[in-house]
């Protein structure tokens, strides 16, 4: 069966006749084609699924239509095949959008058992509307849905699932088992077919699931693209990732494949099974993606067997607040949602003592007692400068070190800028020692031999980048032999998502009808941070109805020099900074050091594009024309950019509704915990033939779920008092970012003394 627009009439018809069943003077409802015994079925099977009205306009006859009058049927020159109108909830629908529309005048009574609140009948949470052709100007490429029918069950919500999709290039087609074979042979010798997907009758199509696999099959090339499966029956049982590992775990109907990449019919064997398996392993390895986000709703028979987790010790310096923090904090809750057991653990509460600290009895006691598989340490120069306690847990079991900035990697420093003595031996000489991770410079050649040695061997950690940038430098500096992998970062999807931007507004207190810039970092005019050059740009646009967003710590805001500035601070709550983002049309930023940037990610997910330079792990965070622009590291670049988008609305908002496809796919909890599975395997912690399963809270990080997971708090410090902001810009007018040796030495001993009063 097809419906819609993909209905495909006799090419031998002649035109006006062709034109018949899609015209709305002519046509009462939505085109479907089918075997000619199945004419009553199909209608019956949407009545089962939700749609009592559903019905068949007028007869099907064999006779030629009358094109005066007003045709019900056409049946092609095969007699085995039929075509004709049919009319959901009684409202007259000429296409195939009209038809969708309808579907969601349907009640929901409760919560669905697969999860997904209004789907397939009902009103559905949607997300900003697909553009109309790719991010390079090509059209969206054509899908053909094949589903084998052995049996009626749930047929109704497997065709309404397809037709709530918001793509318009596909065609449907229902075949029976004997005929499936004869059936993909055709689409396969079809030119004007680009992707296939089989679909089994009784599943569902996750909401935007062709969207998703289309835009990552049209940005990596890919021959095989797989999605999630949510595993359900009476309620959510777990998502598990179906194209992971070994051939075998393989099921085609959460894949989307390239046409030329599929051999002969011969893979469909002669009661209509799809060897899924076959095809998959035919594929290199490199040919084929794996997205997280669910894309197919599978009903699951009998209880899911869940894989064995691992025991993990999450290790981070001083806790999980600030950007690094954060970012170690999702990978554990992911890795937790993937079935394993995280215990957190931070070194130490003393920040002011991190010079001078190297062994940690407390927290290596901890986990000693945890007895963990792993440990996954980041961002550690909080409370060390040194990789002492790293060298110590290696030698007692696999270690690996999330590279959220470089410090692992350099004698003293998290960002080395422009310098190049971490690839030739960290010394004295080093540009910036009172730069945090402050050192004294006569220790810092000891500092980094000791780091290179903590590194080195058969048994040294895994070092685990977030971008393919940090993946070079990772390569480039640390010692020969050191295990460097790629992993994507975890963000909660459900939280970062678009929102009504009118509503937002009106609810932040922000200009209704003015474009705004959204500029956001921990320390926003931090040195890392290119404030001059954003600074720049951003005066550069100034004018009335262009206004300033700033998120983060910015204790003197006239350094700006923009009139239309919003400045709420520092924001704990990932709610309400996904709020704030929402509100915005833009994100910009002049960062030239970021092993990723995390606020690319964030913002696009909520529908905002981002404005970059083309330089460091952002190339990574942006995906240049698709989730923002990327520029050249040059006068001018970022300001006569800055400008073009804030003129250009219907590009923003191009851009912003691909930045939500393409990042949730990439940087969902899910697709994280995925590329880390993939390590676990390569290194034997893990079955390579086992299939990687979730808990049925993953759901919850996707914005179309029924039960959201909620955002955190207590993401960042607090704000500080007006004193000690007086204080810090005093200090910074003197001594700049620098904090001498003296000073630290002062911090350390009243960190001491305060501590020791009662």
């Amino acid at each position: 069966m097809s419906v819609g627009e993909a209905v495909d009439l006799p090419v031998d018809r002649l035109e006006w006749r062709r034109h018949l069943p899609f015209d709305p003077q002519t046509s009462g409802g939505l085109p479907v084609t089918c075997a000619a015994d199945r004419v009553e079925a199909i209608p019956a099977r949407i009545r089962d699924g939700g749609h009592p009205a559903a019905a068949r306009i007028g007869r099907r006859a064999a006779a030629p239509a009358n094109p005066r009058g007003r045709p019900d049927a056409l049946i092609r020159a095969d007699p085995r095949e039929a075509i004709f109108n049919f009319r959901v909830q009684g409202v007259a629908a000429h296409d195939a959008c009209a038809a969708r529309a309808t579907l969601t005048d349907a009640s929901v009574p409760s919560p669905p058992a697969h999860g997904i609140v209004g789907w397939p009948f009902g009103p559905a949470v949607t997300s900003p509307a697909r553009p109309r052709s790719l991010p390079d100007g090509r059209p969206w490429p054509r899908i053909r849905i094949v589903t084998v029918v052995r049996s009626e069950t749930g047929l109704g919500e497997t065709v309404a699932s397809v037709l709530r999709q918001d793509y318009s290039g596909f065609r449907h087609d229902l075949v029976a088992p004997g005929e499936a074979h004869s059936a993909v042979a055709r689409i396969l010798d079809d030119h004007a077919v680009d992707h296939l997907l089989w679909l089994d009758a009784g599943d569902l199509l996750a909401p935007g699931a062709l969207t998703a696999l289309a835009l990552e099959a049209a940005l990596t090339g890919a021959a095989a693209v797989a999605g999630l499966r949510v595993l359900f029956d009476t309620a959510v049982r777990g998502l598990d990732s179906p194209a992971f590992s070994g051939a075998s775990a393989v099921t085609g109907s959460a894949v989307l494949w390239a046409r030329g990449s599929l051999g002969a019919a011969a893979l469909i064997g002669a009661d209509g099974t799809f060897d899924a398996a076959a095809a998959w392993s035919a594929i290199p390895e490199d040919d084929r993606r794996t997205i997280g986000r669910p894309v197919l709703l599978h009903r699951q028979a009998g209880a899911l067997t869940p894989s064995q987790g691992l025991s993990i010790v999450s290790l981070t310096g001083t806790g999980t607040q600030g950007g690094a923090g954060v970012a170690q904090r999702r990978l554990a809750e992911a890795l937790a949602l993937a079935g394993h057991h995280l215990t957190p653990v931070a070194l130490s509460d003393r920040p002011e003592a991190a010079e001078w600290a190297d062994s940690f009895p407390q927290a290596e006691a901890v986990i000693a007692s945890a007895a963990p598989d792993l440990v996954l340490a980041g961002n550690l120069h909080g409370a060390t400068r040194s990789l002492d306690v790293v060298d110590r847990l290696r030698r007692r079991g696999p270690v690996a070190l999330v590279l959220h900035d470089l410090f692992p990697l350099t004698g003293r420093c998290a960002h080395p800028r422009d310098c190049r003595r971490a690839a030739i031996g960290c010394d004295a000489a080093c540009p910036g020692p009172d730069e945090y991770p402050q050192l004294a410079p006569r220790r810092i050649a000891g500092m980094h031999a000791r780091k290179r040695a903590a590194l080195a061997g058969p048994a040294g950690p895994w070092l685990l980048a977030n971008s393919d940038w940090t993946l070079a430098r990772a390569r480039e500096l640390a010692p020969p032999g050191t295990p460097a992998e790629p992993i994507r970062l975890a963000f909660p999807t459900a939280v970062f998502r678009p929102g009504d931007r009118a509503a937002l507004r009106r609810r932040l207190g922000l200009p209704p009808d003015d474009v705004l810039i959204l500029i956001s970092a921990v320390i926003v005019d931090g040195p890392d941070k290119g404030f001059h050059d954003l600074r720049a740009a951003l005066r550069d646009v100034a004018r009335p109805g262009v206004g300033v967003v700033a998120i983060g710590r910015l204790d003197d805001p006239a350094k700006l020099g923009i009139a239309n500035l919003f400045a709420p601070g520092l924001i704990a709550d990932e709610a309400t900074l996904a709020a704030w983002y929402g509100a915005c049309d833009l994100h910009a930023t002049a960062s030239r050091h970021e092993t990723l940037g995390q606020t690319p990610i964030e913002a696009g997910l909520c529908g905002v594009p981002t404005l970059a330079y083309r330089t460091s792990g952002l190339t990574s965070a942006v995906i240049d024309g698709v989730s923002g622009r990327l520029v050249p590291v040059k006068p001018g670049a970022l300001a006569e950019a800055l400008a073009a988008l804030v003129d250009d609305p219907e590009g923003r908002a191009r851009l912003g509704a691909f930045a939500r496809i393409a990042l949730e796919s990439r940087y969902s909890p899910a697709a994280a915990a995925l590329s880390l599975e993939a390590i676990f395997r390569r290194h034997g912690l893990r079955d390579a033939a086992a299939r990687p399963t979730f808990e049925p809270a993953m759901l919850g990080h996707f914005a179309f779920a029924a039960v959201r997971q909620a955002g955190a708090v207590g993401t960042v410090p607090a704000a500080s008092r007006s004193l000690v902001r007086y204080v810090r810009r005093a200090k910074q007018m003197v001594l700049g970012r620098r904090m001498p040796l003296l000073v630290r030495r002062c911090l350390y001993l009243a960190g001491r003394l305060r501590r020791s009063l009662p």
